[in-house]
């Protein structure tokens, strides 16, 4: 009965605890409202979400959550630092990661990392080739990069759901 009407559990807690962070308030009316959004939008994503979601490592999650926050701050960083300093050209690249996951919800998360982290965009995906083109707004050696961001994510992202 339960997963009939939250087919997606870890989804609706996140959504959640999302709501009850963005409200800054435990009241009964904001639990109540965030409950029937992540319901809601749990029932939503039942047609988009039809593989299951395998958590194999869980600790893992966190080891990734803070290696992700601490890229995205110091990405953040870099690229003030390039705005505010007009002289400093940026050198931007196209870059081509080929990868070695196969788990879709692990490629959308790493999709996810990539265009969250500021001065990076996730562009194009091929299954065939299994690689990833890449925008990186400022980089010296895009291979050195390519080479870091597939070692930084992709083992944990293995680990956690392959």
């Amino acid at each position: 009965m339960i997963r009939r009407l939250v087919p997606h559990p870890i989804l609706a807690g996140l959504l959640l605890v999302l709501w009850l962070v963005m409200q800054q308030s435990l009241s009964p009316g904001n639990i109540l409202l965030g409950v029937l959004i992540a319901i809601g939008v749990s029932l939503a994503a039942r047609p988009v979400l039809v593989e299951k979601v395998t958590v194999r490592r869980p600790l893992k999650v966190l080891q990734l959550l803070v290696v992700t926050g601490l890229d995205i701050i110091r990405s953040n960083i870099e690229v003030l630092v390039i705005l505010f300093q007009p002289r400093l050209a940026p050198k931007s690249h196209f870059v081509e990661i080929e990868l070695e996951l196969t788990d879709n919800f692990a490629l959308a998360i790493f999709a996810c990392i990539i265009t969250a982290t500021p001065g990076s965009a996730w562009l194009q995906y091929s299954r065939q080739r299994s690689c990833v083109l890449i925008h990186v707004f400022n980089v010296d050696d895009a291979e050195a990069w390519a080479r870091t961001t597939k070692a930084r994510y992709e083992p944990l992202l293995m680990e956690i759901f392959e």
